[in-house]
Parts: C-alpha cells; sequence; structure tokens
C-alpha cells in the first residue's frame, strides 16, 4: 500500500506509510502527527506518550481484566485497538466529532468486527455529558484541533462531569501538551486536583524543566493512583518519563488556579518549525 490522502493541501489529512512494516501507517493532520497504527501488531506504540497511557491502562487494573472504556479523541484509534487486543472483552466508545475522518480510517485501517469499539460522530464534552453516572472504568482524553486541545476539554467542568461518569474506582487520562513556563499544564492539573483526590503528572524531564515542548499526562482518581508502576514503567523507557506526585507535585502545582468554562484556554501551539509533536 501507498500513502493515502482524505484531504490535500498544507492542512491536509494522509496516511503516511512505515516502510518497516507492510501494514503500519501514521495519520498526519495539517503537519501533526496524530496516530499510528500496525493493523498487524496493535502492541506496537510508537509515541512515547501512547506508551505511558498505555502503562496507565495496563495498570488500572490486572492483566486480560474487562474494561469498560471512553475515549474523547479517536483519530486512527491507536489506544482503542491496543485495549481491544490487551482485554478483548472490553467495552469501548469513542468520541470523534469528524466523521469523514472515521470513515476514511475504517476504509484503510479496519477495525475487527469483534473488537467491541463503537465510534460516536460527537464531540467529547457533548458526548459525555449523554453517558450515565458510573458508565465507564477509565476515561482517556487525546483530543486535538490541529496541534491544539480544545478549550472545553480543559475546565473543572468538564473535569467534574467525567468523575460523574466513571466508576468509583475510575481514572481520567488526560493528554495535553505545554512548554515553560508549563502555565498551561499547571492550570489544567489545578482543574483535576479540584475534583480527584489522587493526581499525577507524567512528562519528560526536559519537558518539566523547560527546554522542550511535549507531551503531558495528567491522571486523575477518587482512589490512590497505581504510583510506583507507572514510575516504573515510565523510568524504564527508551525515553524516561517523570511521575510526578505527592509533595512535588504540590510544588509543581503552585498557586494556580483551575480553568472554568468562562475562561479557559486551548492549549499553547508548538513553536514554529516543530512539524509534529508526538
Amino acid at each position: 500500500m501507498t500513502d493515502l490522502e482524505l484531504r490535500p493541501g498544507p492542512g491536509g489529512v494522509r496516511l503516511i506509510r512505515d516502510l518497516a512494516y507492510p501494514r503500519a501507517y501514521t495519520l498526519r493532520m495539517g503537519f501533526t502527527d496524530q496516530s499510528y497504527v500496525d493493523l498487524d501488531d496493535p502492541h506496537r506504540l510508537e509515541f512515547d506518550y501512547v506508551q505511558r497511557i498505555a502503562d496507565a491502562v495496563d495498570a488500572h487494573a490486572v492483566p486480560g481484566r474487562r474494561l469498560r472504556v471512553v475515549h474523547v479523541g479517536g483519530a486512527a484509534m491507536t489506544l482503542p485497538r491496543y485495549v481491544a487486543a490487551t482485554r478483548p472483552t472490553s467495552a469501548q466508545l469513542v468520541f470523534e466529532p469528524d466523521a469523514e475522518l472515521t470513515a476514511f480510517v475504517r476504509q484503510h485501517l479496519p477495525l475487527d468486527k469483534r473488537s467491541g469499539i463503537k465510534v460516536r460522530p460527537e464531540d467529547g464534552r457533548a458526548g459525555l455529558a449523554g453517558l450515565r453516572d458510573d458508565y465507564a472504568d477509565v476515561i482517556i482524553v487525546d483530543a486535538f484541533v490541529g496541534a491544539r486541545v480544545p478549550a472545553a476539554l480543559g475546565s473543572v467542568e468538564f473535569f467534574a462531569d467525567a468523575a460523574r461518569v466513571l466508576a468509583e474506582d475510575g481514572t481520567l487520562m488526560i493528554n495535553i501538551t505545554d512548554r515553560a513556563p508549563l502555565t498551561y499544564a499547571r492550570r489544567v492539573l489545578a482543574g483535576l486536583r479540584a475534583t480527584f483526590a489522587d493526581t499525577v503528572f507524567v512528562a519528560e524531564s526536559a519537558t518539566l524543566k523547560g527546554r522542550r515542548f511535549g507531551n503531558i499526562l495528567i491522571m486523575g482518581s477518587a482512589v490512590p493512583l497505581p504510583v510506583n508502576r507507572l514510575a516504573e514503567r515510565a523510568g524504564s523507557a527508551a525515553f524516561p518519563y517523570r511521575v510526578v506526585h505527592g509533595a512535588r507535585l504540590d510544588q509543581l502545582a503552585g498557586g494556580a488556579e483551575p480553568y472554568t468554562d468562562a475562561d479557559a484556554e486551548e492549549s499553547p501551539a508548538p513553536p514554529e518549525g516543530l512539524s509534529h509533536f508526538n
């Protein structure tokens, strides 16, 4: 298979073939690599931050246990495919408002009919609002418009609704991007800390120290998070991430105030010349 194009031009959407693997592609939207999928091996997670989210899903429950997972943001559905492969009986719901993109992905990177993955053409905020209480074990928020997280997905009101949808021991995981002095990330963190009893902040050291624009995973739960397991996996990765928790997290958060729906902002744009951030 060759490269495939949904929308032409600089802001277009393409599936870029990985020459090393016969059925693997990167979904590129504009200048941003949004997803990587290997149809022959859904365990292959090329983006470091996606591996960190997978680690968190793995640590949430014993291997193979069925989970109810809600994904806010779908793109090529890398993580839903991973969960389907590692926890085959799981029920997964994906909110992806770009129906044309979903049809393109389904055509060229088809999902197994027994995957348990359902995709709805809704934005995550509205989709989550329509779910009943105690619906999900895990909510994964990994949604971008271009290279920026929508403002509506960073407010304390959104996190409160996510907490409503989660089971008592459920976990919210949100992937964002930021750079020094991490003003956006600290405010998103403050929103999770205002909502959940336990939170962790996961990022590469270079991002934490302000040397690099990068991905940040923030997690929240009403019950203690598996911090030691997360730190072990993140620290042993080829490109290690740090897991910040407890007193160090208090220090990182500082006096940041949560975003509300009234003042929420998009995540910062990547520095000029950075073609992708995953």
